[in-house]
């Protein structure tokens, strides 16, 4: 049998905790473990999904980089993703890169573009005709949040292209970073106006940065540091990464003046050891070196993971470590209702920021490492906020043990921890405020119901005051609105937006209302497939039963674990393409609660609708068929030729194989139209492509 029970659950809890975190760290600016921890359980998981394909889901954290933008700015789409890059630690793992890289392109050492690693905040920048249009965060790596006017008073940031030669269109990416001496100065002044000073510059550059006031955006000494670009139109950019970035500096960019071309692993290597000692001399803070194939074709080659080119590694410095004691351990309620245990340290100073708190995660890692109340703990910290428990370094007096609690700290319902999984639940459900503020704030998020306006402050506001419980209250808002009015903040023209926006998505889509109901292991890609493949809800619902009854006959008549997998996967849920075992489970678990199927009734009686579906016995005219996008089109965006492609069943992938059908070339292709001709793809072009598209419909 293909991965076992036990490896499931772990695959299933290490990526419901890498979400958590991914949100604490990039969306909230409030971490809950160290950067250290999160590459550890993110690395395994990577290791888990390596051996056993079949628990990929296309909402695993390996499959996405990061999480989704703040809701305080307006949401943008990138012309290309931001993607994130893998990290390793040690020699070897770097020299595994480098074989993975050799081999795959069949040959010998690789030249590579070397530069430091820069601890800071990533920026999307935008130009067209030579002139800033845009800047963005990195969000989800998809979509960021615009914040142009805060990066316009970046003062080494360039508002126009320097030189005579500018692309059409062209993405900068780069780091924002506030150099160690301005950092001190800026905490000087804030302590000096009786404000709080930044705990470390990282912190500082993006609290700066996502300021909703741009003039105190421009009282930060913030500097940019380029170091990519993303999509190009109008000109031909050199090959090499190292030459593409003397091109930003002739651009007015600053870049690192460390940034050099090295050959094969002992170049690296040497790049690596030199930085590392220069590390401490340097004015801005570093966490480690870059290193990326330099050479164009041999790039597209390698071409990507979901989740991060495979051409390009991050070798980090080692963590910094020091010793205190545990005084507490607090145990925090997230949206699904996980209890994640919280120590609560002795203030320490490490790596360049007082700490106190620290991630333990579950209660199989308290007991694998042994931690008690009381004990003396190695802590680790590398570039982080919140530091990494490494091991106890010895025991306390009186040292007590870490009990889970029986009840629910924030509700009191009781608490769960099922046989065989890390992860303890609360029982309490919509009940219980911790769940339903996270539970809430899902629904009405961008990519669920896209309420505007009814953002994570507003609803935890409305939480705390009682008018939200569950989903359906968001529709009856509008019988408070004179509170509405009355609340600080608010008006009548703001309270009036706020209950259109509500109107307004009552019309919504299946896809969109799948996702929405937060259901566990569903995220967008999975709920549009059970839209397409059952075409209702009650179908879904009905399916949802039908899959408790045939586990109960499963239960009864099978004799063997694979026995009862072949019974359980030959139809239903199963049969919906990325549904495994635990996602059917967790889908038929969500419908089998009476609490659930009122919430969904309710909504339906407050008119929320949408349109019936075809399903998929609907056939796609362009299922099976694989394209590959590149260069830009006059008619289409890459998103909407993507999302026309994907609505007839077709699939878009970011590399060309021999398994490729068509390559869609656009203007100034680069290399991937190169490669197609070379491997016999069928090539077209915008007209071309048009016209496919409109047969494929008829």
């Amino acid at each position: 049998m293909a991965g076992s029970s036990e490896t499931s659950k772990r695959a299933a809890q290490l990526a419901e905790q890498l979400r958590e975190h991914s949100r604490a760290y990039y969306v909230d600016d409030a971490p809950t473990i160290s950067d250290a921890e999160y590459d550890r359980l993110f690395r395994e998981l990577q290791e888990l999904e390596a051996e056993h394909p079949e628990l990929i889901t296309p909402d695993s954290p390996t499959q996405r980089v990061g999480a989704p933008p703040s809701d305080k700015f307006e949401s943008v789409d990138h012309a290309t993703p931001m993607l994130s890059l893998g990290n390793c630690f040690d020699d070897d793992e770097l020299a595994e890169f480098d074989r993975r890289a050799r081999e795959a392109v069949d040959g010998g050492a690789l030249a590579y573009c070397a530069e430091p690693k820069f601890d800071g905040t990533a920026l999307n920048l935008r130009y067209e005709n030579g002139v800033l249009v845009r800047a963005t965060t990195r969000g989800d790596g998809i979509t960021g949040e615009d914040i142009t006017p805060n990066a316009r008073t970046i003062r080494n940031l360039p508002l126009r292209l320097a030189g005579d030669e500018a692309p059409d269109f062209i993405e900068i990416r780069g780091e924002v970073v506030l150099a160690r001496s301005r950092f001190n100065a800026l905490n000087e002044r804030l302590e000096s106006e009786g404000q709080k000073a930044f705990v470390n510059p990282r912190n500082a550059a993006s609290g700066s940065l996502r300021q909703l006031d741009s003039s105190i955006t421009a009282r930060r000494p913030l500097a940019f540091m380029g170091y990519g670009i993303g999509r190009v139109d109008g000109m031909t950019l050199p090959s090499s990464l190292y030459e593409q970035l003397q091109q930003l500096q002739a651009w007015g960019f600053q870049i690192s003046e460390y940034v050099d071309r090295v050959q094969g692993l002992e170049g690296c290597k040497a790049y690596y050891e030199a930085m590392a000692e220069r590390r401490a001399t340097l004015d801005i803070e570093i966490d480690g070196c870059v290193f990326k194939v330099d050479d164009a074709a041999v790039r597209d080659e390698l071409g990507f993971v979901a989740r991060a080119p495979r051409w390009a590694i991050a070798r980090k410095f080692p963590a910094e470590e020091t010793t205190t004691r545990l005084n507490a351990v607090e145990f925090q309620v997230g949206r699904t209702g996980a209890l994640t245990p919280v120590a609560k340290l002795e203030p320490v100073f490490v790596g360049g920021v007082t700490v106190s708190n620290a991630s333990l995660h579950n209660m199989d890692e308290i007991e694998r490492k042994d931690v008690r109340i009381g004990d003396m703990l190695v802590v680790r910290r590398a570039g982080d906020v919140i530091p990494e428990v490494k091991e106890v370094a010895r025991r306390g007096e009186n040292a007590t043990p870490i009990q889970l609690p029986e009840a629910c700290p924030v509700c009191g319902s009781a608490v769960e921890r099922i046989e065989g999984e890390a992860v303890a639940r609360c029982t309490g459900g919509l009940v219980c405020a911790a769940q339903r503020r996270e539970a809430l704030k899902h629904f009405a998020s961008r990519r669920a119901l896209d309420i505007e306006g009814l953002g994570d402050r507003q609803i935890e506001a409305f939480v705390d005051e009682g008018l939200l419980e569950s989903p359906a209250d968001i529709f009856a808002l509008h019988s408070h609105r004179e509170a509405l009015v009355e609340r600080e903040g608010y008006g009548e023209k703001s309270v009036a937006n706020l209950l259109a926006s509500i109107e307004a998505s009552k019309q919504t889509t299946l896809e969109r209302f799948i996702f929405a109901l937060g259901i566990r292991e569903v995220g967008e890609t999975m709920a549009r497939d059970l839209a397409r493949h059952f075409g209702s809800l009650d179908n879904l619902r009905a399916e949802a039963e039908a899959y408790l009854a045939r586990q109960a006959r499963a239960d009864e008549q099978a004799d063997t674990k694979a026995e009862h997998a072949r019974m359980m996967s030959a139809e239903g849920l199963q049969a919906v393409p990325g549904v495994g075992s635990r996602v059917a489970h967790c889908i038929a678990d969500f419908f089998s609660e009476q609490r659930n199927l009122e919430v969904i009734d309710a909504l339906i009686a407050a008119g929320v609708v949408w349109q019936t579906v075809d399903s998929d016995d609907t056939p796609q005219p362009l299922a099976g068929q694989t394209f590959v996008l590149t260069g830009s089109m006059d008619s289409l965006t890459r998103d909407e030729a993507k999302q026309r492609i994907e609505a007839q069943g077709g699939r878009v992938t970011s590399s060309v194989s021999k398994k490729t059908d068509y390559v869609v070339a656009g203007d100034s292709p680069g290399s991937k139209r190169d490669k197609a001709e070379k491997l016999g793809v069928t090539l077209l072009d915008e007209a071309g492509f048009l016209d496919l598209l409109d047969k494929a419909g008829h």
